[in-house]
């Protein structure tokens, strides 16, 4: 539906969903292989691969569950502003939200603020909220039918 409204944008949509999907799935599986390590019983030894695994498990958890949701709502919601398949007030929410929470996620990745910190759930509350009332929108009411109709109508 979206690919008839910018096929660049509706496929960068869906590659920076594959780079989120894969950001935590490597976070995961640094949390995985800690434990696995913490199980081996290795002592001291390990310790300097336990931080570095926790160091990366905390970029991964920037990248795939803070940064590219921000991406995301930018390529999503200027989709779905534009094509009017939605009421625009929830696109709107996105495209505010995604910049705040990469200030964020700048902030956090320099050391400004902590990841768990009152700032940082500042940030992050447009975008929940946008993910939550886009999914709750589409489950109740779906796509607006006239855009799709009304362009196939010209198209024809």
């Amino acid at each position: 539906v979206l690919k008839r409204q910018s096929e660049g944008r509706a496929l960068g949509f869906v590659t920076s969903r594959v780079v989120e999907g894969s950001a935590i799935f490597v976070g995961v599986a640094c949390l995985l292989t800690l434990v696995t390590l913490r199980q081996a019983g290795l002592g001291p030894d390990a310790l300097i691969t336990g931080r570095a695994l926790v160091a990366m498990y905390d970029r991964m958890f920037l990248v795939g569950q803070s940064f590219m949701p921000a991406v995301n709502a930018l390529l999503l919601g200027s989709l779905l502003y534009q094509s009017r398949l939605v009421p625009r007030v929830l696109p709107v929410i996105g495209l505010i939200g995604a910049p705040l929470l990469v200030a964020g996620d700048i902030a956090v990745l320099f050391g400004l603020i902590d990841r768990t910190s009152s700032p940082a759930l500042l940030t992050a509350i447009p975008i929940a909220l946008w993910e939550f009332s886009l999914g709750v929108w589409l489950v109740v009411k779906g796509f607006r039918p006239s855009p799709i109709l009304s362009r196939d109508m010209r198209e024809a």
